[in-house]
């Protein structure tokens, strides 16, 4: 059984990537890193898809007008198990810290929405891919499946992570809670795209989300987000109306208590950090005497819910069975040699 940390500090990344650059992503990732250890942070989470940054062009432009950045995304996208990838792992264990990876990972010919949990030892405790690409992110990225819903025991508890709008699918959050989630990572991108036209996709509603999964799960959430900086706009905004689609800054990082309220101090939106919080999974217990929706405050007798957990696969190998020696023919010896096989006795008389 897991002895669980019970108390310590959680960092939450409000930075910006180094936008389609993952060598320069890893050095800077493996910087961050050290200094929430220094700090003396047991956790670092990092925001969606921040190696090697979130592909603002698919919000900005038709998919021809973006295709100017899709071999370079390719390129510069994570591989699990890359030099990169252990790179990310020996920093980890070299600081001794628990780090939650946001990164577009590329399998075979496709990209993934991605979240990597490494431990304090540089082990990979697991990889998981975003479920279902939210809107236009469809056209660059492939989906998860039902093992990527998981909660995984480890020193510092129970931990999570969900990228960006999985937190408004409520069944992927109640598959979630049903493990008894401790801490979460809810990892956005950045809440600077179509500021003012569409509040769904505002600082406000969805830290709400997050706010709203502490309070449901009754767990530690950690909600890193990453400013969009003036280099990004400089290589994505080549016109006037890309201009008012896609700001400068959108950093809202937050980490919230069990009981849904915030545990530290926001930065300015367009300022490079690292949020701090001390956490103490003790008083989860307290939230879930009020609440416990998998718990005692449910009724599973009127509503379930049904996972499919097995893992997705493309291709079924099936493998040849042998067959019985009577039934093999041998091809070109003619048909005295079927009725050989046939009538095994007359072999005699040949």
């Amino acid at each position: 059984m897991t002895v669980h940390k019970k108390q310590y500090k959680v960092a939450a990344v409000q930075a910006a990537p180094a936008f389609l650059d993952l060598e320069a992503g890893v050095a800077k990732a493996i910087g961050l890193i050290a200094q929430a250890a220094a700090e003396g942070a047991s956790l670092v989470a990092f925001p969606e898809a921040w190696l090697p940054g979130y592909p603002w062009w698919i919000w900005l432009d038709s998919p021809a007008g973006g295709m100017r950045f899709v071999q370079r995304n390719f390129d510069n996208a994570l591989e699990v198990g890359s030099e990169p990838f252990e790179r990310l792992c020996r920093a980890a264990a070299q600081h001794k810290i628990y780090v939650v990876l946001g990164f577009t990972e590329r399998s075979g010919g496709t990209l993934y929405l991605a979240q990597a949990i490494i431990d304090d030892c540089g082990r990979v405790v697991a990889t998981r891919r975003k479920l279902k690409p939210t809107h236009v992110e469809r056209s660059v990225y492939g989906e998860g499946d039902g093992s990527d819903l998981a909660v995984h025991d480890t020193t510092l508890g129970r931990l999570g992570a969900l990228c960006c709008a999985e937190h408004i699918q409520p069944l992927s959050k109640y598959a979630m809670y049903a493990q008894h989630e401790q801490v979460h990572i809810a990892a956005w991108p950045s809440f600077s795209v179509y500021r003012g036209a569409a509040f769904q996709l505002s600082a406000q509603a969805n830290n709400a989300a997050s706010q709203v999964y502490a309070l449901e799960g009754q767990c530690f959430v950690l909600a890193p987000c990453a400013p969009v900086s003036k280099e990004m706009l400089d290589e994505l905004i080549d016109s006037p109306a890309k201009a008012e689609l896609l700001l400068e800054g959108g950093g809202f990082a937050m980490i919230y208590g069990p009981d849904g309220a915030p545990l530290c101090t926001p930065l300015a939106e367009t300022e490079e950090g690292i949020l701090y919080a001390d956490i103490d999974l003790g008083v989860i217990g307290v939230a879930k005497a009020a609440y416990d929706p998998v718990g005692h405050y449910s009724r599973p007798d009127v509503l379930r819910l049904l996972v499919n957990r097995e893992p997705m696969t493309r291709v079924h190998y099936v493998q040849p069975q042998s067959l019985p020696e009577t039934s093999v023919l041998a091809f070109g010896a003619g048909a005295d040699a079927i009725r050989s096989e046939e009538n095994p006795e007359e072999q005699g008389d040949k």
